[in-house]
C-alpha cells in the first residue's frame, strides 16, 4: 500500500514509518518540523519507499498519485508543546483534520484519526470505556489539546457519514519509548534524563495521580491492527495496568541506577487524577493487548536515552561552557 503518515516526522509517527516500510508498504511523510525531528527518520533517507514533505497539514495538501491510507498523526501533543503552541494545535486538529479528510475523500483512502485519552478529561468514570463522554474544561489551559481532538473525532465520523469515507480512531493513551524528546514535558522522558543526568526528579503533586504507560511497540500494533478491523468509532489503545506517577518516577531512578532524589512541584492546573483504558474493544475486536511490561519497556527508553539522548546534551554543555570560557 501508499500510506501517508501526517506527523510522521514525530514520536508515534516515525515508528509508524519504520514498521510499514519493514512490512513492504511505500510510506509518504509529511511533517513542518514543528515538534516532530528530522533525526527520527533521518535513517530512512535513499529509501527507494519513503518519501520526506516538509509541510504544514494545515495549508493546501496535494500528494500526486495513489494513496491507500491516511494515519493523521500531524499535533503537538505534550502538555509542554501544546501550552506553548495553543493555536498551532487548536489549528491542527481542526484545519489540518479537514485537509486531511478532504484529501482521504478525493483519493477514496482510508484514515486514521490519532486521537488520545485527553478526550476524556479529568474522567468522573474509572476506567474510561470509549462509551465515555468526557470531563473537559474547554476554556483551561489543556483544552486546546483536548477540544482539537474532540472536534477532531467529530469531523472524523461527520466525513464518515456524510461521504463514506471508512475512517478510524484510536484514543492513544500514555505511550513511550525511543524517539521521545528530553525535553517535551511527559513524564517518562523528563524522569529519565534527569536520572541519567544525576539532577533531581521532579513530581508535579503528591504523585499520587495514576497513568497507565504502553511501550510504543505495542501501540504500533494496535494502531495497524485497527487499520485492518471493520470499526468506524473510537477504540482504547493503552494499557490497563495503572500506576501511580510517583511509582513511575521511583522505577526509573532504580533501573537508571541513579542517585537523584525525588522532588515535588504544584499540580498544573487541570491535570487529570486518573487515566486507565478499558480495551476490552481492542481485545475483541482486534485481538490486541500490551505485551511488553512497563519495566521492560522502560529499560529500553533508558538504554536508547544513555546512547542517543544524554551524551549529546552533555556535548552541548561542554560546548556551551567551552565558548563562555573563549569569551
Amino acid at each position: 500500500m501508499r500510506i501517508l503518515i501526517t506527523g510522521g516526522a514525530g514520536f508515534i509517527g516515525s515508528h509508524l514509518c519504520d514498521f510499514l516500510l519493514a512490512r513492504g508498504h511505500f510510506v509518504i511523510c509529511m511533517d513542518n518540523l514543528c515538534t516532530g525531528a528530522i533525526r527520527n527518520v533521518e535513517h530512512l533517507a535513499g529509501h527507494d519507499r519513503f518519501t520526506f514533505i516538509k509541510q504544514d497539514v494545515t495549508e493546501y495538501l496535494f500528494i500526486g498519485g495513489d494513496i491507500d491510507w491516511i494515519l493523521h498523526f500531524a499535533s503537538p501533543a505534550s502538555p509542554m508543546d501544546y501550552l506553548r503552541l495553543p493555536i498551532q494545535t487548536l489549528k491542527v486538529g481542526s484545519l489540518g483534520t479537514h485537509k486531511a479528510l478532504g484529501l482521504a475523500k478525493e483519493k477514496g483512502a482510508g484514515f486514521l484519526l490519532a486521537s488520545t485519552s485527553e478526550v476524556y478529561g479529568d474522567p468522573l468514570v474509572h476506567p474510561q470505556s470509549e462509551e465515555y463522554w468526557g470531563n473537559v474544561s474547554p476554556i483551561g489551559p489543556r483544552g486546546v489539546y483536548d477540544e482539537a481532538k474532540r472536534f477532531a473525532e467529530a469531523l472524523t465520523m461527520a466525513y464518515h457519514r456524510s461521504h463514506g469515507i471508512d475512517v478510524r480512531i484510536a484514543r492513544i493513551f500514555n505511550t513511550f519509548g525511543p524517539h521521545m524528546r528530553k525535553d517535551d514535558g511527559r513524564a517518562v522522558p523528563t524522569f529519565i534524563q534527569q536520572a541519567l543526568e544525576g539532577e533531581d526528579v521532579t513530581v508535579f503533586g503528591d504523585g499520587q495521580q495514576t497513568r497507565s504507560f504502553c511501550y510504543i511497540d505495542d501501540l504500533v500494533d494496535g494502531i495497524c491492527r485497527l487499520m485492518q478491523a471493520p470499526v468506524n468509532g473510537p477504540v482504547n489503545l493503552g494499557n490497563p495496568e495503572e500506576m501511580t506517577v510517583l511509582e513511575m518516577a521511583e522505577l526509573i531512578i532504580g533501573l537508571a541506577k541513579s542517585e537523584s532524589a525525588v522532588v515535588h512541584r504544584p499540580l498544573p492546573v487541570d491535570d487529570p487524577r486518573g487515566r486507565r483504558p478499558d480495551i476490552t474493544k481492542a481485545r475483541s475486536i482486534l485481538g490486541w493487548k500490551p505485551r511488553t511490561s512497563v519495566r521492560v519497556g522502560i529499560e529500553r527508553t533508558i538504554d536508547w536515552f544513555r546512547t542517543e539522548v544524554v551524551p549529546s546534551s552533555k556535548e552541548q554543555s561542554e560546548e556551551t561552557q567551552s565558548k563562555s570560557l573563549r569569551q
